[in-house]
């Protein structure tokens, strides 16, 4: 219905301003998707204040510190953004969801600031370029490609599900060998997801209502940001260097 609709309005501003369809959808999705980009760097900017500054606080060292069940709060505070903002984002308002993204964003700052303790500033900063470069490649592929990467989502939900897994596991064996496997394969898992979410997003956006851009900006930049972050933690592994 909302298809239907959507062609409706796109073919009333066909008539209105004399472009043909394909120009109007491809304007929205243009539109939705600089919109993407700009809320999931606004997200990535946030996370990145909040961890520098709980860095350089000892009143927030000291409060984790004394304190190790709030680090299972916000993990659980965590979760509950990222499935409500998934199922419910289209009862949200625009301004809900972007109010939800910024606290998930402020959260995942507090939740990541020991990095800074374990990694030395340089290699922290020098992965995060890397991920920047790898991130934009994929995001950019996964925009511009005509081949239909939809058969990727059931491979790499699968394999993201196999990655959770051994890593429970290896909380409890403690291998280093393990580990490292399973950094190589949650690069490559997040690589590919990157490019598989961008033309998820890409297609919701040309089929979309209008009225929904500015929810499915939010949830799009929600998605993005995840890849992101979680594409840096695991090359922070091999690019990281150790304080010790």
């Amino acid at each position: 219905m909302q298809y239907n609709q959507y062609n409706n309005q796109q073919y009333s501003q066909y008539d209105q301003y004399n472009q043909p369809p394909q120009y109007v959808s491809g304007s929205l999705v243009s539109n939705v998707m600089k919109r993407v980009y700009l809320t999931m760097t606004l997200g990535l900017l946030i996370t990145a204040f909040t961890s520098l500054f709980c860095a350089s606080s000892y009143s927030v060292i000291s409060f984790f510190a004394q304190n190790s069940w709030a680090m299972w709060v916000l993990v659980i505070a965590e979760l509950g953004i990222v499935f409500g903002v998934s199922a419910g984002i289209n009862r949200l308002s625009t301004g809900t969801a972007m109010a939800l993204f910024i606290l998930f964003a402020v959260i995942n700052g507090l939740m990541l600031f020991p990095i800074f303790y374990a990694y030395t500033g340089e290699s922290i900063a020098k992965t995060f370029f890397i991920t920047a470069g790898t991130f934009g490649a994929m995001t950019i592929y996964g925009y511009c490609t005509n081949r239909d990467l939809s058969h990727w989502g059931s491979i790499l939900f699968m394999a993201l599900i196999g990655l959770i897994i051994a890593s429970l596991v290896n909380i409890f064996v403690g291998s280093d060998t393990m580990g490292w496997i399973i950094s190589i394969v949650g690069v490559l898992i997040f690589v590919g997801l990157t490019a598989w979410d961008t033309q998820q997003i890409k297609t919701m956006a040309l089929t979309a209502p209008g009225a929904a851009a500015g929810r499915l900006a939010v949830l799009g930049a929600l998605t993005l940001y995840l890849d992101f972050i979680n594409m840096f933690l695991y090359l922070l592994r091999f690019f990281g260097d150790s304080r010790d």
